[in-house]
């Protein structure tokens, strides 16, 4: 993979603020007046083109790009940027009726239709070839063109086109084994294809991993086609992306930023550490769950894994909405000043930059019900008014781009490898599942005011004096050394159960669970006692435990709860190893918050990380700093009343100064340039 050399860390002068903007839904004559607002609500970027394929090319290799030619003149001269978009997501009807076979195919044979976006097999020729023709004409026309200020490759990879299963794939699939495994001997033992009789004699044998009589698949074979599919599909990426920077260095504007939008945590079809290596900017789309208690809590969980997938560079939120969305079982309202406390949690944890979907509401169209900065009711709506007075706010934060956010000492771990692996079939109970797990410890770390970073497990964890591992099902004999060699150097890790228990290949480590973490944890779990439904087993000295209990036989590890009741009564539920000059915790069991959040106040004490239980969990306090030494706290209060924060300096967006305390009334943001 041809991985190019990332420009400056910090891309913008300024916190771009913006929209998706789709003026093909729209006469010309209403494209003046965008511009116009768009000045008024202070936008300065927006992403443009992304679902414009096939007015862009309406007959095979004949191109017409009048319509951005006219539209980015408007936005440049209202002084609006634009990231410009390539359109490959929503292929036009002439292609999908020249090549039907390009339509993708579920695991259980169904052809995938049209008048729909994400209508494509990833592995198919004519598909790539057509998308490589459409980026390098639009780089072609525009790389030089100075309001064009950033490249946005496609839209959404990954979802809800994650994995194809035609026949092309599937030979692509071989390809990709044969390059692996380089001999059917290497292929037949990874996947203990002995088992049930499955071992491949020859290379056309092996198929896509499709629906069988039994549900499922190997599940060896199901996890190497989720890397399989992972790969391929960043080589979509990857191949527009160079088409586009060759064009650039043509320009002499090498420097100009290319990504794409991640999904991140609810996208599980990418392996998004791969992904991060080969963008010039992270950029992600985050939706809030509406009906989820404290959503506000999940939102801080994106922001932090989307900073710390670059390595705490500032990032953008590609889009996020200015109220509900059209898409989930009941699409709440955002409630006023909602939207407000959104986006300035992003820019608290990192983001320069934050654009809605869209810039105006459609009147027709499968989204038609999705807010927008300009709603269907027009510039006397509440949400206006609001999305005017937040560029306002933006703009008053400009010195804040580039700063970064300080104080992480916390990192917790997520890999894809482990998730994929992880919720196939035949598992202990249907109950395990990763980012439960994840949001679980995530919560209870942001409630104590703990910052948190993101890492992966072969990461350089020796920044860290804490380390929390809420599932790790695969682990990679490399990943656990370098677990053992953090703590053995004085960290303290937390592991959580069902961890540790298989390699890359599926397979499991022998001599006792959790296989090759069994030594770093001092134990032994000799059997998986999973829970009924809904049934909770207590603790000596109070809480409880839900869905997964163990056996567990202690060598060299410290019982810290105990179970008291249910098939492991008596038994370690929780436990603490002193391993050199480290601590390693571990979580037999799902505890209830309130337990668990005491179970991570421990470690956190033998790691020497402050833990506040004492300022409120709907304050949220997050700190910025530049590299010339200022200091930005934000102080996002998500209650109804007003609380005292602890600051010395001025509040950027109000102009108040504070000698000691400031207060944050309910709902309210405040953003205190630090003195000293």
């Amino acid at each position: 993979m041809n991985t190019t050399a990332s420009p400056p860390a910090a891309p913008f002068a300024r916190l771009a603020y913006g929209a998706d903007y789709n003026p093909e839904q729209w006469p010309e004559e209403v494209w003046a007046e965008d511009a116009r607002l768009m000045r008024e609500a202070g936008v300065n970027l927006v992403n443009l083109g992304i679902f414009a394929w096939a007015l862009l090319e309406p007959e095979p290799g004949v191109f017409d790009f009048s319509l951005l030619d006219k539209v980015i003149g408007h936005l440049a001269e209202a002084g609006v940027d634009v990231d410009l978009a390539t359109p490959t997501a929503a292929a036009p009807n002439w292609f999908l009726t020249q090549y039907p076979h390009v339509r993708p195919v579920t695991d259980d044979g169904v052809v995938l239709a049209g008048s729909s976006r994400q209508t494509y097999c990833p592995h198919s020729p004519e598909y790539r070839e057509a998308c490589l023709r459409i980026a390098d004409k639009l780089a072609e026309r525009y790389a030089a063109h100075p309001a064009v200020t950033m490249w946005h490759v496609h839209n959404e990879y990954g979802s809800p086109t994650g994995a194809c299963y035609c026949a092309v794939s599937a030979a692509a699939f071989r390809d990709w084994l044969q390059a692996k495994y380089q001999t059917l001997e290497a292929l037949n033992t990874a996947w203990t294809a002995t088992f049930w009789g499955q071992v491949y004699t020859a290379w056309d044998q092996i198929d896509t991993p499709k629906r069988t009589p039994m549900a499922d698949v190997n599940p060896a074979h199901r996890l190497d086609f989720s890397r399989f599919t992972s790969d391929t599909t960043l080589e979509l990426y990857t191949g527009q992306r160079d088409v586009i920077k060759a064009r650039l260095a043509e320009a002499g504007r090498s420097e100009t930023p290319v990504t794409t939008n991640f999904q991140l945590i609810n996208c599980k079809a990418l392996d998004f550490w791969s992904w991060a290596r080969e963008v010039d900017i992270a950029a992600n789309n985050h939706y809030l769950t509406a009906e989820a208690a404290d959503n506000q809590i999940e939102l801080a969980l994106c922001a932090d894994f989307t900073r710390s997938i670059r390595g705490g560079q500032p990032w953008m939120v590609m889009e996020h909405s200015t109220g509900a969305v059209s898409w989930q079982p009941r699409n709440l309202a955002k409630r006023p000043g909602e939207m407000r406390r959104n986006t300035l949690s992003h820019v608290a944890r990192g983001a320069d930059g934050a654009l809605f979907f869209q810039w105006r509401a459609s009147r027709g169209g499968g989204e038609k019900f999705h807010s927008a900065m300009l709603p269907h009711g027009g510039t006397e709506t509440r949400i206006w008014r609001e999305a005017v007075a937040l560029g306002a706010n933006l703009d008053a934060l400009a010195e804040i781009a580039g700063s970064r956010v300080a104080g992480a000492d916390t990192a917790v771990l997520w890999d894809w490898e482990s998730w994929w692996s992880l919720e196939q079939v035949f598992r202990p109970s249907v109950d395990l599942a990763f980012k439960p797990r994840q949001l679980e410890f995530y919560e209870q770390l942001y409630r104590a005011h703990v910052q948190v970073d993101f890492a992966h497990p072969g990461a350089d964890l020796s920044g860290y004096r804490l380390v929390v591992v809420p599932q790790m099902y695969l682990c990679r004999e490399q990943w656990a050394k370098n677990l053992r060699d953090y703590v053995a150097g004085g960290g303290t890790l937390v592991v959580s159960y069902f961890s540790g228990i298989v390699d890359e290949d599926d397979a499991v480590y022998l001599g006792g669970y959790p296989g090759v973490l069994r030594d770093l944890l001092g134990l032994t779990v000799e059997e998986f006692l999973p829970l009924h439904r809904d049934r909770e087993l207590a603790f000596d000295g109070g809480g409880t435990g839900r869905i997964w209990a163990e056996e567990i036989a202690l060598h060299g590890a410290e019982a810290k709860y105990r179970f008291t009741e249910g098939p492991a009564a008596g038994g370690p539920a929780v436990t603490r190893h002193r391993v050199e000059a480290g601590t390693a915790w571990y979580v037999g069991t799902t505890p209830d918050p309130a337990t668990l959040r005491e179970i991570l106040r421990a470690a956190a004490h033998d790691a020497g990380v402050a833990f506040d239980t004492q300022t409120p969990d709907t304050l949220e306090l997050v700190e910025r700093a530049s590299a010339g030494g200022d200091r930005y706290l934000f102080a996002i209060n998500h209650a109804d009343e007003p609380v005292e924060v602890a600051a010395a300096g001025t509040d950027l967006l109000t102009g108040e100064a504070f000698a000691g305390t400031a207060s944050v009334s309910g709902g309210a943001v405040r953003v205190i340039k630090l003195q000293g």
